[in-house]
């Protein structure tokens, strides 16, 4: 038995519904909601607020993040700097955190410092607490997510929310510069288990346009894996995309990574809980076949969509799963590789993590 067994079916509304549930539930007086999100570069930092602002007014107060890098684009920081102003005028009760991502030395610090700004924050009195990881990198969502919903279920009357702008293919077009080391996302470095049975690793790399050399550097952390399960977004929104993305990875599925076709992993580009449940029926197949011979791993490499993370990040918080993921040193934005003019617009998620409409649910 799962502790959250009501995330399988928890609620979820995509695109129009998203505005919806909006417009009927936080336009409730008695709603106040803090908002957390990103304020970077990504025009996607911006949606969010700009649907909760109008409808809340002064009941809404927010904190965005901004990941700060050393030599950063000069455009994507005049972009970031729009977004900041701009998110300042939507939201009368704005905090605008600065968030460095790397130490003097180079290491990967972000996730630590999100962390402990989240826990030492005063906690409002407010009925709904929303997270965007819409414009939030893995190394700062996923360890904001887990806090802020820690902090949420010892409030009962609280709820928690999970909202993701996502556009595959504007993801395309941001090129991360990886850093020389992998590292596990804070807070998702797997159970102490004092056994000394015998791991078994299984690595799910999700496969994403132009990361390759970002999951080149996971798998010589975790070369010695059991299995690797590439992840693919099937249903995606362009059906030739799994196609495209197991041509680009042609040289590792088959002569790097010796991936099994049958060992494929599809799940949907539009619905985070297909990746959720997913994910959750490979972990207890596995618990199963292996037990009392190994103890299987799971390893999670979120770096393709931003819906099929949201539902890696459910499925690690709940299965206490492993998340390697390779910090952008920085960012440039690739312009050939601009969606034709009649690309499908953003889509936008919503997912209904915590709150009082759960309590007839028993772990």
């Amino acid at each position: 038995m799962t502790s959250r067994p009501h995330w399988a079916n928890c609620i979820t509304h995509s695109d129009a519904k998203v505005d919806e549930f909006i417009a009927d539930y936080f336009a409730q007086p008695d709603r106040t909601c803090l908002l957390v999100g990103g304020a970077g570069f990504d025009p996607r930092a911006r949606m969010v607020a700009e649907r909760l602002a109008p409808v809340m007014g002064d009941r809404l107060r927010a904190i965005f993040i901004r990941e700060e890098r050393a030599n950063p684009n000069s455009d994507l920081t005049a972009s970031a700097n729009e977004t900041e102003i701009n998110l300042k005028a939507l939201i009368k009760n704005c905090e605008i955190q600065h968030i460095q991502i790397f130490a003097d030395d180079g290491a990967s610090v972000g996730g630590v410092r999100i962390s402990q700004a989240l826990l030492a924050m005063a906690w409002p009195e407010v009925t709904d607490v929303i997270l965007d990881l819409s414009a939030l990198s893995v190394g700062i969502g996923f360890p904001a997510a887990r806090v802020l919903l820690a902090q949420c279920e010892q409030r009962p009357d609280v709820n928690f929310h999970l909202m993701v702008v996502s556009n595959p293919e504007l993801d395309a077009q941001i090129v991360p510069e990886p850093s020389s080391t992998p590292a596990m996302v804070r807070g998702f470095s797997g159970p102490i288990d004092g056994s000394e049975m015998e791991v078994a690793k299984v690595w799910l790399p999700h496969l994403a346009p132009g990361k390759r050399a970002t999951l080149a550097k996971i798998h010589g952390l975790v070369e010695s894996d059991y299995k690797i399960c590439p992840v693919l977004p099937f249903p995606a929104r362009d059906p030739r995309r799994p196609d495209a993305l197991i041509a680009e990875y042609q040289n590792e599925l088959r002569n790097e990574w010796n991936v099994d076709p049958r060992d494929l992993i599809y799940v949907s580009e539009r619905n985070p809980l297909d990746a959720f449940r997913t994910f959750s029926t490979l972990k207890a197949r596995y618990d199963q076949t292996m037990e009392g011979v190994y103890r299987p791993q799971l390893i999670l490499s979120p770096v393709g969509s931003k819906v099929m993370a949201a539902g890696g990040l459910m499925a690690a918080i709940e299965h206490d799963l492993v998340v390697l993921h390779v910090e952008a040193v920085r960012y440039e934005l690739d312009t050939t590789a601009a969606p034709p003019a009649d690309a499908p617009d953003y889509m936008i998620v919503h997912v209904w993590l915590h709150g009082p409409i759960y309590a007839g649910y028993q772990a």
